[in-house]
């Protein structure tokens, strides 16, 4: 089985340096859908693993997260695709937790969760926590310029083996090809 992991905000949706705190605000990025679709069609299962520290920030509550991803399966399904998967961390930046990115804990629940080894397994983000949380498993970080994605390829030094993808269309592209 093949496995592709992807983050959320920046990748899947436009982000916000407010948070995406309720389902209106969440809107996808041109061509998302279709890629994740392509993805699913190919055979890989599609895992998101995301940071969202608006709930631990009290900005939003539990059943809020879950009609925000409700309304992304809905598209996602609506564009032919699947999503297998949602994990996410709800705790802040200063909290001592393990699972939120950049370190490896959610990638980490990930791997047991599916039983599989993530070395090599392409994990899609537009943030450095991203790409770090990716090489600290083993797996293959893939930057995408939309997001915050310009702005890291341009002010941070990324992980050794990082591959940059104008999009999640290109990444869909280029790990269907074969």
């Amino acid at each position: 089985m093949k496995f592709v992991i992807l983050d959320r905000d920046g990748v899947i949706n436009h982000d916000s340096d407010r948070f995406i705190k309720s389902p209106d605000e969440w809107r996808p990025i041109v061509g998302s859908l279709e890629a994740i679709a392509k993805l699913s069609q190919s055979g890989f299962r599609v895992i998101v693993a995301t940071n969202q520290s608006g709930i631990g920030r009290g900005l939003f509550d539990m059943a809020t997260l879950n009609t925000i991803h409700e309304k992304m399966h809905r598209a996602v399904h609506q564009a032919g695709g699947r999503i297998d998967a949602i994990f996410y961390c709800p705790h802040t930046a200063d909290s001592t937790c393990e699972c939120r990115k950049p370190k490896p804990g959610m990638l980490r629940e990930i791997g047991l969760r599916f039983h599989t080894t993530l070395a090599g397994v392409p994990v899609v983000g537009d943030s450095l926590r991203d790409l770090e949380s990716a090489a600290s498993v083993g797996a293959q970080p893939i930057l995408v310029e939309t997001g915050k994605g310009k702005m890291t390829r341009k002010t941070s030094p990324l992980p050794p083996g990082t591959v940059i993808a104008s999009d999640l269309c290109a990444v869909a592209a280029d790990l269907t090809r074969t």
